[in-house]
């Protein structure tokens, strides 16, 4: 059997493959049972123990991470209820976690089941981790978790996770990520009449750290449409997503506040930058202060050298599969910087080519053919990953 790991919760993979297990066969004109099961986990309203071990359990083992939650919907975007799985007549499945990321999740399993039912024996161990809230930071799911020693003693020495639809042939893998700073500027200034031509007041103050921070931005967005070699994931993106201040028309506020959510990827000198922040604050005026509200500093990234084992096992098998593989940083945060940050490579992916990018947006789908073929390439990549030659330290 295999196990299926929760932070709080393990529960087991029957030994027994029912009818919808083996994700082969199904009766002429019928819809596959991979993909009922796919529309039937996506119906699933996620908004917000003895496992038996490979051959060799003292080799580290592979983890399969997906995440349970989901982000909200704005129903009257959507063509279909955005929790139906309607399904169109091309096969294109309409659902809230269809990419991001209950596909994956059911792709693990029926990937799991086939190797089962083929008789396969890994000689890693392989875990598959079903999280909560990463959509909303991660802090109580898989950051929590990676602190426990229940989470150690998973003994884990590598780990694949979320990565993004891909429009083109290629498939595109992640392994790094940038940083996510939340950050929310206070300005504080002379109150008074709405009438008056007041002096250094909260307002001024602000717009010129607003400039500063979109100034930068306006810098970071050139420098990527102007350089073939860079993608989102390689520059800084700055946007103002939050203001807060003032009480009334005719009242000159005492204070103002301005958020930013920013993105740094791992080349940047984090202290050089927050350095910076604190120069667009003192150049905007006196007594202006600034808070995170989260601010990661984990710049680690794994290694895509074909020396890597890990990598070469997992290139390797894409290659024997004939997809050509596309690596960048990701541009947005997943719960893999969580597992990088305690020391063990991840790699981002979701077998999702030829499919536009959707994931928290409206009318959000994934046609059913490419849903089934990724469960065939995790097929191919689990029992690769699984048998990575012992490490000199594992023997």
């Amino acid at each position: 059997m295999v196990v299926f790991v929760f932070p709080r919760l393990v529960t087991m993979l029957p030994d027994k493959d029912g009818p919808v297990a083996g994700g082969g066969q199904s009766p002429p004109g019928a819809e596959d049972p991979a993909v009922s099961l796919f529309r039937d986990y996506l119906r699933l309203r996620t908004v917000h123990p003895d496992p038996d071990y490979g051959e060799n359990p003292s080799l580290k083992s592979i983890l399969l991470n997906s995440h349970t939650d989901v982000v909200p919907v704005f129903q009257e975007h959507w063509k279909y209820d955005a929790f139906s799985a309607f399904k169109d007549a091309e096969g294109n499945i309409y659902a809230r976690g269809t990419q991001d990321m209950k596909c994956v999740t059911i792709q693990y399993i029926q990937a799991i089941r086939r190797l089962k039912a083929e008789g396969h024996r890994l000689m890693r161990t392989v875990h598959l981790m079903f999280v909560p809230d990463e959509e909303v930071g991660g802090h109580k799911g898989m950051e929590t978790f990676v602190k426990h020693p229940e989470f150690q003693k998973l003994n884990i020495g590598f780990a694949l996770d979320e990565g993004l639809a891909n429009p083109g042939e290629a498939f595109t893998v992640f392994y790094g990520e940038r940083n996510p700073w939340w950050i929310t500027v206070h300005c504080p200034g002379s109150p008074g009449h709405g009438s008056r031509f007041v002096e250094n007041t909260a307002a001024e103050k602000m717009r010129q750290v607003i400039n500063s921070f979109l100034n930068f931005r306006e810098k970071e967005k050139t420098r990527l449409n102007t350089s073939e070699c860079f993608t989102l994931g390689d520059v800084t993106t700055v946007n103002m997503t939050m203001v807060k201040g003032g009480v009334a028309y005719n009242v000159i506020p005492a204070e103002m506040d301005v958020s930013f959510d920013l993105r740094i990827p791992p080349t940047v000198n984090l202290q050089e930058f927050e350095a910076q922040i604190k120069q667009w604050c003192k150049e905007a005026g006196e007594d202006i202060t600034y808070k995170f509200a989260q601010k990661h500093m984990n710049q680690d990234v794994t290694s895509t050298e074909e020396s890597d084992p890990w990598w070469s096992a997992f290139s390797g098998a894409c290659k024997a599969m004939n997809m050509r593989l596309e690596k960048e940083i990701f541009p947005a945060a997943t719960d893999s910087r969580f597992i990088r940050a305690v020391g063990i490579p991840a790699i981002g992916f979701s077998p999702m080519n030829r499919t536009p990018i959707l994931l928290h947006d409206h009318n959000e789908y994934l046609n059913e053919q490419i849903f089934l073929k990724g469960i065939s390439v995790y097929e191919r990549l689990i029992p690769a990953l699984a048998s990575v030659p012992a490490f000199p330290d594992e023997v």
